[in-house]
């Protein structure tokens, strides 16, 4: 499983390394210790989730070349595409919406466009988290690499915990069912988190 983001203090916490902030969350909740792999270029973790070992991976090569880090660690492992689950940003949804899918293109994002590129597929699961595109006529690398607003980063924070569900959901019980619970999740109008509140 990898979330991707930008290492480094100047990037921790922009609405950019929202796939290292789920994984963080996951590592947290389930007892996973971070360690530097160098021969990866990956920061690495293992989890129990649903009686399995699970590698949580942050790709330490920067967004755009992340996966230098997963196609070879997804060799080195046999990971099969089925089992592989990326965890992103989203500035095409809003901030504070939630999507799953079971695979598809990169929608523009180069994070994922670089592992499909690396693992010779897209029929891998993803989590996306909504960031949105900030104040209209803000440039979107500065939007994604800076800070949002208050009511957006509050938004966003309540979607990583949930997302952090999604992923174990998915990891259960499928991506039929991660989508079907957590496709439409809408931080404003949310009041438990991992409901599907459609309005």
């Amino acid at each position: 499983m990898a979330g991707l983001g930008n290492p480094g203090a100047a990037y921790a916490r922009t609405p950019h390394n929202a796939g290292f902030d789920v994984l963080d969350r996951l590592a947290h909740r389930l007892g996973g210790t971070w360690r530097g792999q160098a021969r990866f270029k990956a920061e690495l973790a293992r989890i129990r989730a649903d009686a399995r070992d699970v590698l949580l991976v942050k790709p330490q090569t920067f967004m755009n070349a992340s996966g230098e880090a997963v196609g070879p660690l997804t060799r080195y492992y046999g990971v099969a595409p089925a089992d592989l689950v990326v965890v992103s940003d989203d500035a095409d949804l809003p901030a504070g919406r939630l999507r799953v899918r079971p695979g598809g293109g990169a929608g523009g994002h180069r994070g994922l466009l670089s592992v499909i590129e690396a693992c010779g597929t897209q029929a891998f699961a993803r989590v996306r988290v909504g960031v949105g595109r900030g104040a209209a006529g803000a440039g979107l690398v500065d939007h994604v690499l800076g800070r949002l607003e208050p009511a957006d980063e509050e938004a966003v924070r309540r979607t990583l915990e949930v997302a952090a569900d999604a992923v174990l959901c998915l990891v259960a019980q499928g991506p039929a069912e991660a989508m079907n619970r957590f496709n439409g999740w809408d931080a404003a109008g949310a009041d438990q988190p991992g409901t599907n509140e459609r309005g």
